[in-house]
């Protein structure tokens, strides 16, 4: 029932809003309220004024860029080249220690695919397709995550000056 009301209110109102600067609330005289955009002899109070709902509206005026302060501390172009030098390193050290880790988890992946433990094997000599696919996929997911690692830093590391 209440959310017929408020339903019906905002339905009611919303137009009015939109189409008038002041909104009141009166009380009628059977205590009922209503909501209009023209004050009536009944007890009224404003709601909101002065703001006229629009559907259109300019977009935010950006501010002007403002200069970098005087004092604000600047870095020259050799430590700049030192720190980018820096970097660099980090990333090759990293893209280094991922490429061997990419190439254990790949002996990691062939010693599993080749590997048939014994909970995977039924009677009659074959092999449980779903268990060792779960386990073998383990060692997939190592592999290709190492790979993402690996293209990640080379793009870090075309980004460099």
């Amino acid at each position: 029932m209440m959310m017929k009301f408020t339903t019906l209110l905002v339905a009611l109102v919303l137009p009015l809003a939109a189409s008038a600067n002041t909104l009141y609330k009166c009380q009628g005289p059977d205590g009922r309220m209503t909501y209009t955009n023209q004050k009536t002899q009944q007890k009224c109070e404003i709601i909101a004024q002065d703001k006229p709902v629009s559907t259109f509206s300019a977009p935010p005026q950006r501010s002007a860029k403002q200069p970098t302060p005087a004092d604000f501390p600047r870095v020259n172009d050799d430590q700049q080249k030192a720190r980018d030098n820096d970097r660099r390193a980090i990333l090759d050290q990293e893209l280094a220690n991922e490429q061997k880790n990419l190439d254990t988890a790949r002996k990691e992946l062939a010693e599993q695919e080749n590997l048939v433990m014994p909970d995977e094997r039924i009677a009659g000599g074959g092999i449980q397709g779903g268990k060792r696919e779960a386990r073998v996929q383990l060692f997939r997911d190592k592999v290709q995550l190492h790979e993402r690692n690996i293209e990640s830093i080379r793009r870090e590391i075309a980004k460099l000056k």
